[in-house]
């Protein structure tokens, strides 16, 4: 069957449509993205603004349509972080869904921790065991670590590249100063969680997902996108450290022309590259690899096994 999953995250709306069926590697078929910046779009008090909630109506109204175009047959709709911790988040989720039609599903921290781990787990099988899975969203940092499809231990903190960019890294380059105090922070809130991973034993492999660690992986030296999906692709946390402070005394404009780097990602790499070194260093990882799947894989394996979507 052909699956949509319409990801509202923090700083996109990403379509994706597969073609899937239980028991069968989920292919492909199409690709559409918007970029939002929601964490950019909160009022004073944490709400999203009207237009903020007008952006979002009319992004997932062309998205609907473009599902449709394709012949989505099912579209699984989901809301993260952004969505999930404004404080009107039921204001904007009525309003949604009145001006779509589409309900948006939000998933907790845990939710997406679960889902990443599951979809990191299928794409590298029981042979990988121990697997320690790091996610670095636009609003959140996910953490799961197990042996079996379930995780035994999830960790969501709050920071996510966008979140961290926007509170703490105005300047374009920023501060040195603003760039130690985001560090200090970064590594502050990952070391409160650290134990409850450890006490669990050392993990067989340690896996990377999302645009930030892709990106970092890619100008340290990882093969391109034109080499395909299965191309292995690492992060080694020496290459890391070497690059924070080149990334921190360049402007966002410099950023955009490293390989891999995308301009709408440009200004917040410094911080994710902040939040990479951070949680590798904490939990004693050398180096990474790079996994293609992360939570809309996740949110489409859930569903064909009948688990219930994301709901």
């Amino acid at each position: 069957m052909r699956l949509g999953v319409l990801d509202v995250g923090s700083n996109t709306v990403h379509l994706l449509v597969v073609d899937a069926h239980p028991g069968a590697r989920p292919l492909p078929a199409y690709s559409h993205k918007e970029t939002l910046k929601l964490a950019e779009l909160l009022d004073a008090d944490g709400a999203i603004s009207e237009e903020g909630i007008v952006r979002i109506s009319s992004t997932l109204t062309q998205a609907r349509r473009i599902s449709e175009d394709k012949g989505v047959e099912e579209l699984l709709p989901f809301a993260t972080s952004a969505v999930r911790e404004a404080s009107n988040a039921e204001e904007v989720l009525d309003r949604v869904a009145q001006d779509t039609g589409i309900e948006l599903e939000v998933l907790s921290g845990a939710d997406e921790a679960r889902l990443t781990f599951l979809a990191v787990r299928r794409w590298f099988g029981w042979s990988a065991g121990r697997l320690l899975v790091l996610d670095i969203g636009g609003g959140s940092l996910e953490i799961a670590y197990g042996l079996d499809e379930e995780p035994d231990a999830v960790a969501s903190l709050p920071l996510g590249a966008g979140r961290l960019t926007s509170a703490r890294l105005p300047g374009d380059p920023p501060e040195q100063g603003d760039v130690r105090d985001l560090r200090r922070h970064v590594r502050a809130e990952i070391a409160r969680v650290v134990g409850e991973f450890s006490r669990l034993g050392p993990p067989d492999h340690v896996v990377g997902t999302s645009k930030t660690f892709k990106q970092l992986a890619r100008i340290a030296g990882a093969p391109g996108s034109g080499e395909g999906q299965n191309a292995q692709r690492e992060l080694d946390r020496g290459s890391l450290e070497e690059w924070v402070p080149k990334l921190a005394a360049m402007t966002a404009e410099e950023r955009a022309q490293l390989p891999g780097v995308s301009e709408g990602r440009a200004r917040q790499l410094v911080a994710g590259a902040l939040v990479a070194e951070g949680a590798m260093d904490l939990f004693g990882v050398t180096r990474l690899e790079i996994c293609p799947w992360a939570l809309r894989e996740g949110v489409i394996l859930r569903r064909l096994g009948g688990l219930g979507g994301v709901g």
